[in-house]
């Protein structure tokens, strides 16, 4: 992996990007060696500020190509692609870039080869269809703001200002995360339908009923772990302020359906799903 070549790409958008190694080690704890198995692209943070990091297994990194497909240096965005060799090698691609206040990084499904198509890639079947129907111009689609969408990070905000919603289901000040991460909070939030699943830490992105259940025969003690019941995959819809502290508020003053980006469908991906 040529790292120097990647690194320069990355700091023509004004960007850091630091390679790490990460080889087997000993964990006291549980008395076993842990062995990494697969390379990791991160944002982290240091006294100089945000950085992007590959974490790289010893024993991958002499085989992984490493490759920035495309590097938009004045919309501060790249395209990079991840090989691994094999019988049948596996092709990752993420866009890296900057949004609003921080940079991310972002897993892109498909073949994209370019900036632009990893950015259409990343835009879910209901916002490509709003986008045609109100006839918004190339220029205009990728903006956080237009006829057809608001944008605030992952989620996109698509108008249905004919809703007709229960007031008595209306959830004040709710939380919209994607697994883990940091919660979106809106001020107004209705959701139909969806998948009763059970949360905590260890299972941040849910489990249904019948694992639940399983777990709890084959671990009795996972009954203290802190479960929470969510919704795993609802039709969710926002109105008034959302608000994070990676991005600006915005106001949503008629009823939006809430959609996630397409991260999800990414092999990297696979195991974030959207919890509400």
């Amino acid at each position: 992996m040529n790292a120097k070549h990647i690194e320069s790409k990355f700091a023509a958008m004004g960007a850091r990007l630091k390679v790490r190694e990460i080889a087997s080690r000993w964990q006291l704890g549980d008395r076993k060696w842990i062995d990494p198995v697969d390379y990791a692209v991160d944002i982290r943070r240091d006294g100089d500020g945000e950085f992007f990091e590959l974490r790289m297994p010893t024993h991958l990194s002499e085989s992984v190509e490493t490759t920035v497909l495309q590097c938009e240096p004045k919309q501060r965005h790249l395209l990079l692609l991840i090989r691994k060799p094999g019988e049948a090698p596996q092709l990752d691609r993420f866009l890296c870039g900057h949004d609003e206040r921080e940079w991310f990084v972002a897993a892109v499904p498909g073949g994209a080869s370019s900036v632009r198509q990893a950015m259409d890639a990343l835009q879910p079947g209901n916002v490509r269809e709003a986008l045609a129907r109100h006839h918004v111009s190339s220029r205009k689609r990728y903006e956080r703001k237009n006829r057809a969408f608001r944008r605030q990070g992952e989620w996109f905000f698509v108008p249905e200002p004919t809703l007709v919603v229960d007031g008595q289901l209306v959830l004040r000040n709710e939380p919209l995360r994607r697994g883990s991460g940091k919660p979106h909070l809106v001020e107004q939030l209705y959701r139909t339908g969806g998948e009763t699943v059970h949360v905590c830490s260890k299972h941040p992105n849910g489990i249904t009923e019948r694992e639940y259940r399983g777990l709890l025969r084959v671990n009795p003690k996972a009954a203290h772990w802190g479960w929470q019941m969510m919704r795993r995959n609802p039709g969710v819809y926002a109105r008034g302020t959302v608000r994070h502290s990676d991005h600006a508020t915005i106001t949503l003053p008629v009823w939006h359906r809430v959609v996630m980006n397409t991260e999800t469908q990414s092999r990297t991906m696979a195991n974030v799903a959207f919890l509400d």
